[in-house]
């Protein structure tokens, strides 16, 4: 998915970093989205020595990009953070037990199967996908999993001033959606956006868009039209309700 962006947007030096417990960061263990932002930091600081960069975060990537903002805000020029939930999610205990027994799941042919059918993996791209599951940790799927389920807002999101996207697909989850237009609030420079007629993993599903988002973001030109600028489910309640 990231390789394919990559490839769309050659005016931008990417870095693409495995997070804990991922690729071939497997080996190391993953601690806490405070830990995560901060070795990424570390990796910002080495490669790019008093540069700041544009952090681009989907679902997992998204919560340590806004924890990144968070802790080392120097670091970050511009963000769009895709796919976050800080919404209380019930029966923790249920999704916890589901980590439990997806984790070993994830490394097999059928769960991967499972996983990119959800997610809506392009096909030459399911091989390069089913790879990245095999690689990632139990300990990282569970505890990550498990921190993402408990994500709370930094206490000091008021102060975060990074001019920040929040995105979500217009299939996502309604927490997720709930969530994109909390966060613009709550951040002082941030807005909102939804593509449309896509789920979780949309940047796979719609490359092309997410690559010219990207782009028009970090270079303070407007937006893609075909972005969703209003909530799109409060939308369509509307117009059941008209």
């Amino acid at each position: 998915m990231w390789k394919d962006q990559v490839t769309r947007l050659p005016d931008f030096y990417s870095l693409c970093i495995d997070l804990p417990g991922h690729g071939l960061s497997s080996a190391v263990p993953w601690r806490s989205f405070d830990d995560a932002a901060d070795k990424v930091a570390e990796i910002i600081r080495a490669q790019l020595p008093g540069r700041r960069v544009h952090v681009v975060g989907l679902s997992l990537g998204a919560y340590v990009g806004l924890t990144l903002m968070s802790r080392h805000a120097a670091c970050v020029d511009h963000s769009i953070l895709s796919g976050i939930n800080v919404l209380p999610l019930p029966n923790l205990w249920f999704m916890d037990l589901l980590s439990y027994l997806m984790a070993p799941l994830l490394k097999t042919g059928f769960g991967a199967k499972m996983n990119t059918k959800a997610l809506n993996i392009p096909t030459d791209q399911l091989e390069g996908y089913s790879q990245s599951l095999r690689q990632v940790s139990r300990q990282a799927f569970i505890s990550a999993g498990r921190d993402a389920s408990r994500f709370s807002t930094p206490a000091n999101i008021a102060d975060i001033a990074t001019p920040t996207l929040l995105l979500a697909g217009e299939r996502e989850h309604i927490l997720v959606h709930n969530s994109t237009a909390l966060l613009a609030n709550m951040l002082p420079n941030a807005i909102a956006r939804w593509a449309p007629n896509a789920g979780h993993g949309w940047p796979a599903e719609l490359p092309g868009l997410f690559a010219a988002t990207v782009r028009q973001w970090c270079s303070d030109r407007a937006l893609p039209a075909e972005l969703l600028a209003s909530h799109p489910l409060r939308q369509a309640w509307k117009a059941m309700r008209a």
